[in-house]
């Protein structure tokens, strides 16, 4: 009973832990989705502004 409890606790832990590390990966990953548009659109702004 009591190694049942621990795997249990074990396995909710071990879960926590990789849940954390995805949403700092997502995080990361929508900040550079964010800056890409930005590059994209910069760059747009660079050539628009130099066919004038």
């Amino acid at each position: 009973m009591i190694f049942r409890k621990l795997a249990i606790a074990t396995v909710l832990l071990a879960s926590g832990v990789a849940l954390a590390g995805c949403g700092n990966t997502i995080r990361g990953m929508g900040k550079d989705t964010a800056n890409a548009v930005d590059a994209t659109q910069a760059a747009g702004r660079d050539v628009d502004n130099a066919a004038k």
